[in-house]
Parts: structure tokens; sequence; C-alpha cells
């Protein structure tokens, strides 16, 4: 399966909805996305992985490069999890205590916000 992304903007936070698959030959749209994202000065961000069905080491590295650079900016990028399977990569790799980890959009979007 192929990589969607669709940006929409909900309360003024910048929600980059993915599908698909994420890896090695996928991640650097994503990468792309969420620099230009930053570059158009958001300095907040929800990444919605509901729709994702694999991330592999390449999309966390993507991920991860992201959180940094919000970060540095003075913001932050919130991920929206709702499988287990995903929940799961992020849990073994131990990456949940760095991200901000939601079940929803709006909760992610209102955690945004504040």
């Amino acid at each position: 399966m192929d990589l969607g992304l669709d940006v929409n903007v909900t309360d003024g936070i910048p929600v980059v909805a993915v599908r698909g698959e994420v890896d090695f030959g996928s991640a650097p749209r994503l990468r792309e996305l969420l620099v230009s994202t930053a570059m158009d000065g958001n300095h907040r961000v929800v990444v919605d992985l509901r729709a994702v069905e694999f991330l592999d080491s390449t999309g966390l590295g993507v991920l991860v490069g992201a959180l940094k650079r919000y970060r540095t900016l003075g913001g932050d990028l919130l991920l929206v999890i709702s499988t287990s399977r995903i929940q799961s990569v992020f849990e073994l790799t131990g990456l949940t205590s760095a991200f901000a980890i939601h079940d929803t959009v709006g909760a992610a979007v209102e955690a945004a916000g504040t």
C-alpha cells in the first residue's frame, strides 16, 4: 500500500493524516511534509497515525527527527495512535516517553493548543 498524506488545520494546529505504509521508500515524503510545515511557521503539529498499517525504523527516524526540529523551534510534535500494532512499535523502542501520544485527533489538538 502506498503512503497517503493529507494536511488539515484544526483550531490553528496542522494535523498531518498519514495512511498506508511508512517505510524506507515512503518516509522521505513524510519528512518533506513535516519540514515544510515547520518552515511555514508552525511550531506545533499533530501527526495522525491511526490509518498507518506499517511503520519501520526509517519512519520512526523521520518522526524523531521532526520531533527534535519542532522542539528546537519551541514547539512540539504530537502523535495520534489508536492501533496496538503501531503503539507497540513505540513501546518496544522506548519512544513512548519521548512523544506525547493521544488516542484522538481532538485530544492531541487540544494538548497542542495549550
